[in-house]
């Protein structure tokens, strides 16, 4: 599984980061999966692989619109692209009461249809072909939500001694039973796929969150989960300063829920603008790292833009810097 950051800013892009977006990728999957959508995310999809074209499924958060202003100008590209496959777009009521209204305003007529989901607590769907995605409500200004995708598709392994014991050579018919096909012996034996594949090992599980100010609100998707996405707007000092009235996490807070909750691989993004790179002067990124790291000691990971991350199969996340990427 690939994550690919898109944005990575609070509120407002800064000159090394844009406003929130993620892409998702299954691993062999001709779709990716896009959450949230900040004004100028398709900038940043034009220095990925990524296409409009190949998009699935987008996944909005919550309203703000350093989460959602991107939108109507990713839709009107994938039309000027001349895509025709459907593309759903999930998120609160407000998000449809966005789009159409922009696209009344400003007569934009898309050459493919847009399908909107409602989410709400306990809202998921399964009819994607890559994840299953349900939901989590969130604590903020607006509703605000968190998305837990878990993969579909699991390989499982032939379990090659029993194959060998009950005298199934080895050959085409091996492939047709890993593929979940039953097949015919030549000794009229008819052979059950189910009887020759070894358990699946856990699908992996990962949890993007919206604004927040209650990591703990995510306790019960936790259970069993390999990464959180979660955002730390501010230190704990500087969130003292601001208030309760802007409903963000601090990196403190969010590290010792993920610590808590048995999380092994944590990823801080949302930063305030206000944090320099390290070493640029204070307050820095250095700041929101270390505070993250007295709390957490699993796998940390502060965020950049176009920063990509594997999520392998035994739950081990990896960042995989781009080649000249800022």
């Amino acid at each position: 599984m690939e994550l690919q950051f898109l944005g990575t800013s609070s509120g407002t892009p800064s000159r090394a980061r844009n406003v929130s977006g993620l892409a998702l990728h299954a691993p062999g999957s001709k779709h990716w999966y896009l959450v949230d959508c900040g004004e100028g995310t398709q900038h940043r999809i034009l220095r990925t692989n990524y296409s409009p074209m190949s998009l699935r499924a987008i996944f909005i958060t919550h309203i703000h619109g350093d989460h959602c202003y991107g939108l109507p100008g990713l839709l009107a590209s994938a039309g000027l692209l001349n895509r025709s496959e459907p593309l759903l777009i999930a998120g609160p009521p407000a998000v449809e009461r966005f789009v159409r209204g922009v696209m009344e305003s400003t007569e934009l007529r898309l050459p493919y249809a847009v399908e909107f989901a409602h989410v709400a607590p306990g809202w998921a769907i399964s009819s994607l072909p890559d994840f299953r995605v349900e939901v989590a409500e969130l604590s903020h200004r607006v509703p605000s939500f968190a998305f837990t995708f878990v993969e579909k598709s699991i390989e499982r392994r032939l379990d090659i001694g029993k194959l060998e014991r009950d005298g199934i050579a080895s050959g085409p018919g091996w492939g047709q039973l890993q593929r979940g096909e039953d097949i015919a012996l030549p000794d009229c034996r008819v052979a059950r796929s189910a009887d020759y594949l070894l358990p699946g090992r856990r699908p992996r599980k990962l949890i993007v969150a919206g604004d927040n100010d209650t990591p703990s609100l995510l306790a019960a998707q936790a259970q069993d989960a390999h990464v959180l996405v979660h955002e730390a707007t501010y230190t704990e000092d500087v969130l003292q300063k601001v208030g309760p009235g802007s409903q963000h996490s601090s990196a403190r807070a969010t590290a010792a829920f993920a610590e808590e909750a048995g999380i092994p691989n944590l990823v801080l993004t949302h930063f305030s603008p206000r944090y320099q790179p390290a070493g640029n002067g204070s307050p820095s990124m250095a700041d929101i790292e270390a505070e993250a790291r007295a709390a957490y000691q699993g796998s940390l990971f502060l965020a950049s833009d176009l920063q990509r991350y594997t999520l392998d199969r035994h739950g081990v996340l990896a960042a995989v810097p781009l080649p000249n990427a800022s």
